[in-house]
């Protein structure tokens, strides 16, 4: 077979969300050719999913620097791009309509939809063949054909593959056909899924940021339709963590969500089972409703746990899709399934903070040169991802591929301070999730573990003074995360 030389190859990325169109725009600043595959039918198919779902963080945080002076310089149509007000919170749609779809557009043919990547592997060679492994090509099999590429930075995002309802990893018994009973993490109760969901019952499984979302949207749902009925299944003991900082957040939205809900459990509105477990599923005979069985703490009662809901919203996270990098040589963490070096950075067991050392290409290097990756597919199973941090990893990569390994290592993150780490507060907070102001004094002033930087009132700064304007913070499903 004729080797093709990798120079002369495009850099192909995997996904047309806010990661992967960013690295094609720094890709493109550094004059690399960037070739972005995307399955869906337009950009940010993931995020026009949740489209209904507003942002923690205002416009300010979430526009890639490189992506802002592509949409500055080029336009995309008669009156040019026009940057969004800094301070407005945008909705999910608001980003694929006024920053990914514009973006999409100024990138031009360089864009292929409905182009879905089967698999990745080096030309000519199988994952055990070393000699001249570096000189062969990246071979990216789709649906369409076979391409060529000099690298391959795979932003594919997890959103598509979320984490089954049952324990121990492993789908409930029944999970599978009772599918039809399942509404995802991000249903839109309000609007497009309304029909749905009033009137009705619905479990709720999950404790992230989509839970809330979803059971605050229940809990208006509810105020406007009569006999609509919320459960809530969690497996750990307290929603302490998801009730988060409150008013010590530097987000307001985000603290906000944790106060309602909290307000919405200690009234009534919605029954919460803690340290619970769904063990099977199966729908009732006449096929409109489903029986869920395992157990739980109610009431703080230890025991079985039988309920027939209407529907189940299973916000129980989501999972890095591996199969099509079978033949790629990754060094993955074998607890998050993230890369080896920032699998301790991102660890729910030990992290859970919003503030993440920044990383770069270094970190997100595997044993096959010229493959990355990034976005929420580098943080495997972890919830912890942040926009912001998808965006400097791929100015990082888009400087290393270009040689200049000066700019790659240079990794500098700014981001709003959470306020305080979650895990300070879990172990600070009383049985009802509240924190008094003393134990909330000293976790401003410690230095904890999991965050590597002393809580802080202002944004927090990690590594150099930046140049570079502020990077993108948003919510933890902008790439459909949510942390159980």
């Amino acid at each position: 077979m004729t080797e093709t030389p990798r120079q002369e190859l495009p850099v192909v990325v995997i996904g047309a969300g806010p990661t992967g169109l960013a690295a094609a725009a720094h890709l493109l600043e550094r004059g690399l050719e960037p070739l972005v595959l995307e399955a869906g039918r337009g950009p940010g198919a993931a995020v026009a999913d949740w489209g209904h779902v507003r942002l923690f963080s205002p416009w300010r945080y979430d526009i890639d620097r490189a992506a802002r002076r592509l949409l500055t310089s080029s336009g995309t149509g008669p009156g040019g791009w026009k940057e969004p007000d800094p301070d407005a919170l945008p909705t999910g749609a608001d980003l694929v309509e006024h920053y990914l779809a514009p973006l999409a557009r100024a990138l031009g043919d360089r864009v292929r939809f409905g182009t879905r990547v089967r698999a990745v592997t080096r030309q000519g060679a199988d994952r055990t063949r070393t000699p001249g492994r570096e000189r062969r090509p990246w071979l990216v099999r789709t649906d369409a054909g076979d391409l060529l590429a000099n690298a391959v930075i795979d932003a594919s995002g997890t959103y598509g593959n979320p984490n089954p309802l049952g324990a121990s990893g492993l789908p409930a018994a029944g999970e599978r056909e009772a599918g039809e009973f399942l509404a995802g993490a991000l249903p839109d109760v309000l609007g497009r899924d309304r029909q749905r969901f009033a009137g009705r019952h619905t479990l709720v499984v999950g404790m992230g940021h989509s839970a809330a979302n979803t059971l605050l949207g229940l809990v208006e749902l509810a105020e406007q339709e009569p006999g609509t009925r919320i459960t809530w299944l969690i497996r750990a003991g307290s929603p302490r963590r998801l009730y988060g900082g409150g008013s010590d957040d530097q987000l307001p939205a985000r603290g906000l969500l944790g106060t309602r809900l909290r307000d919405a459990v200690e009234s009534g509105r919605v029954t919460l089972v803690t340290r619970a477990a769904v063990d099977a599923l199966s729908p009732l005979p006449a096929g409109e409703a489903v029986r869920v069985v395992g157990s739980g703490r109610r009431d703080g009662v230890d025991g079985p746990l039988e309920l027939v809901v209407d529907t189940i919203a299973a916000a129980t996270g989501f999972r890095p899709d591996l199969d099509m990098l079978r033949e790629v040589r990754l060094e993955l963490d074998p607890v998050v399934e993230a890369p080896r070096r920032i699998a301790p950075l991102i660890d729910p067991n030990h992290h859970s903070c919003g503030t993440v050392p920044p990383h770069g290409e270094s970190e997100l290097a595997h044993p096959d040169d010229g493959f990355y990756l990034v976005g929420t597919k580098s943080y495997g199973r972890a919830p912890t991802f942040l926009l912001a941090t998808g965006y400097e990893q791929v100015r990082s990569i888009a400087a290393a591929l270009a040689g200049d390994r000066a700019a790659a290592d240079d990794v500098r993150l700014e981001l709003p301070q959470t306020g305080v780490c979650s895990s300070d507060l879990a172990l600070r907070a009383g049985d009802d999730g509240t924190v008094t102001p003393e134990a909330l004094e000293a976790a401003r002033t410690e230095v904890d573990s999991c965050c590597a930087v002393p809580v802080s009132p202002q944004p927090i700064t990690i590594g150099a003074p930046p140049e570079r304007d502020e990077l993108g913070f948003a919510t933890g499903v902008v790439h459909g995360r949510s942390a159980d």
